[in-house]
């Protein structure tokens, strides 16, 4: 064969050049190469004119460089010529690697998604901390509603200095207090459930702004601080009483004032200047007040204020165990779905997507954090169960077709036993069960009985504690003798079921005399015995989610140490 008439011999190489990692700016560099040899190209080419009719194609031929080490030499041309399945290999390779890469860097792209929105777009989320409150031991149980106050107005005068004689409503039962059968800030959470029992963060109101600790409650509509209107019934508090002025107070025709008294008699009162309330809590507390109006400093991740005029309650007479609570905190952040909760007030504003999260942790040496806003929100490994709608409870509960105690199945409760309802309150310090559940569960952990625990019925710190076989200082040297609870969502069929542990560490405590004590109660006196509520106990370890937007609630297991932005790689991200 003759030398012209033998084949070409190219190559064709891409070389991708990816930006240095401390300047992701200057973008990625592609270089593409067709390595050719001279020798073996037909003359007919060489000499050949291109047609004037065709778009002019340049060729960049090189021959392959010649290393300095010919042992360690590596040619392009010899790797790739033989075999093309090599080529396209070495491409597949390195479009992975490159995936790897943005995946390793996630943070980067996200900052450089935020720093390429205009300035005036609103923030998605604010994260809050959580902290401990050191104070004595507290059964909370919030679930507040708003009652029907006295007509007439609760303080004479916000600036006049005396204060009216408050007509306080008597308290609802329990069973009817409860639930009607028919750019980013972050801020911590700290806490216990025992022995403090409860979860606060902090906030900065007025002008000039001061620091007030409040508990964090998605039981509650309202946000509400100890004020100075002057106070009829104050604890001592973490910070000095909240002082309105008479520009503050909402009046009563203001559409947050008729949102809270949306369920009472209407009034007519030409003279009333306040909008007041009255707050019945579960565990027999109440909270009587006025709404106020000021600023509230939220900070965002660059380090700028963002300042919004928010409604909230300026409480002056409190009564109840929020009193034995209040002595290291300033009132109650109300994080329900009524229209009234802080977030929902962001969201009426445009400043957030109407989503709340938060992540209790175990450790009481770190809290955990919230968040108002989406940004922090998982996009997978997350399961969702749907909100149950309803007019006039503004809870966040769901539907429970199915519990269980290891593998022993435990009766629902309630008029319908095949379903169940579950209520996810950040305001309790301990769970609730359905008095049949409740019997039937404290007969299954009987057994503990047959492994040497005796229960001392002198320990007051919960109704049933155990003395252990031997000394003990934490749950972890004792779960092993205990089952995790199972609640199951949306199918009774497992493998497709929506499923939320509580392991031994989410229902049982360590006493002061070093009993091991369950955190689950009887909930026959706190509704009618057909609703589960999960406390600060169960939900500890957990980043729940209540997207109000999509009117869902969401779990997934996490150490609450630190929110994430992004928990997917880019290429996963629906």
């Amino acid at each position: 064969m003759d030398s012209d008439e033998r084949l070409q011999q190219v190559t064709g190489v891409v070389i991708i050049t990816l930006p240095p990692s401390d300047n992701p700016s200057y973008g990625k560099t592609i270089t593409a190469f067709t390595l050719t040899n001279d020798d073996v190209l037909p003359q007919s080419l060489r000499t050949q004119q291109p047609d004037q009719n065709l778009p002019m194609t340049h060729v960049v031929t090189s021959p392959p460089p010649s290393p300095q080490n010919p042992q360690l030499g590596f040619s392009f041309s010899g790797l790739f010529s033989d075999n093309p399945r090599r080529l396209l290999g070495f491409l597949g390779i390195s479009l992975f690697a490159l995936l790897l890469y943005s995946s390793s860097f996630s943070n980067t792209f996200v900052e450089l998604r935020n720093s390429n929105d205009s300035d005036d777009e609103k923030p998605r989320s604010f994260i809050f901390p959580l902290y401990h409150k050191l104070g004595a031991a507290d059964t909370e149980l919030k679930l507040g509603r708003f009652v029907d106050a006295d007509k007439g107005n609760l303080v004479v005068s916000i600036d006049s200095g005396s204060m009216g004689t408050p007509k306080i409503n008597q308290l609802l039962a329990a069973t009817a207090a409860v639930i009607d059968p028919s750019a980013t800030t972050i801020l911590p959470v700290r806490g216990n459930v025992y022995p403090d029992g409860l979860y606060f963060t902090y906030m900065l109101v007025g002008n000039p702004r001061r620091p007030y600790f409040l508990d964090i409650d998605t039981g509650s509509d309202l946000t509400w601080i100890q004020c100075d209107a002057p106070c009829s019934s104050c604890a001592k508090g973490a910070n000095p009483l909240y002082k309105p002025t008479i520009v503050n107070i909402v009046t009563p025709k203001d559409s947050m004032c008729l949102e809270v008294n949306k369920n009472q008699m209407p009034q007519n009162c030409e003279t009333c200047q306040q909008c007041d309330y009255e707050i019945e809590y579960a565990d027999h507390s109440s909270s009587l007040g006025v709404l106020a109006r000021d600023k509230l400093h939220l900070v965002t991740a660059n380090g700028s204020i963002t300042n919004l005029d928010v409604v909230f309650g300026c409480a002056y007479d409190q009564q109840g165990i929020l009193l034995n609570t209040l002595s290291k905190t300033d009132g109650i952040l109300g994080l329900s779905r009524a229209k009234v909760s802080l977030p929902s007030q962001l969201a009426s504003k445009g400043i957030i997507n109407n989503v709340v999260g938060h992540c209790l942790a175990t450790d009481v040496t770190s809290g955990g954090y919230m968040f108002l806003g989406d940004d922090f929100v998982p996009n997978w490994g997350m399961p969702w169960v749907p909100m149950l709608g309803s007019p006039s409870i503004e809870f966040y509960h769901t539907q429970l077709v199915k519990i269980n105690y290891g593998s022993s199945y435990l009766s629902l409760g309630g008029q319908d036993r095949n379903i169940g309802r579950v209520v996810f309150d950040s305001g309790s310090s301990y769970t609730y069960f359905t008095k049949q559940a409740y019997a039937e569960l404290v007969s299954s952990l009987s057994e503990v009985s047959d492994l040497g625990f005796v229960q001392d019925a002198s320990d007051p710190t919960l109704p049933i504690c155990w003395q252990a076989p031997f000394p003990i200082r934490s749950i972890t040297e004792v779960k092993k003798f205990f089952k995790t609870l199972t609640l199951q969502f949306g199918s009774k069929w497992w493998i497709i079921s929506k499923k939320f542990h509580i392991p031994p560490e989410g229902y049982l405590i360590i006493s002061n005399k070093g009993n091991v004590c369950m955190g689950i109660l009887d909930g026959s006196n706190v509704h009618d015995g057909s609703t589960f509520i999960l406390g600060d106990i169960s939900l500890r370890g957990q980043l729940v989610v209540y997207d109000n937007e999509k009117q869902r609630i969401g779990w997934c297991a996490s150490d609450c140490g630190k929110p994430r932005r992004l928990q997917t790689l880019p290429f996963l991200q629906g």
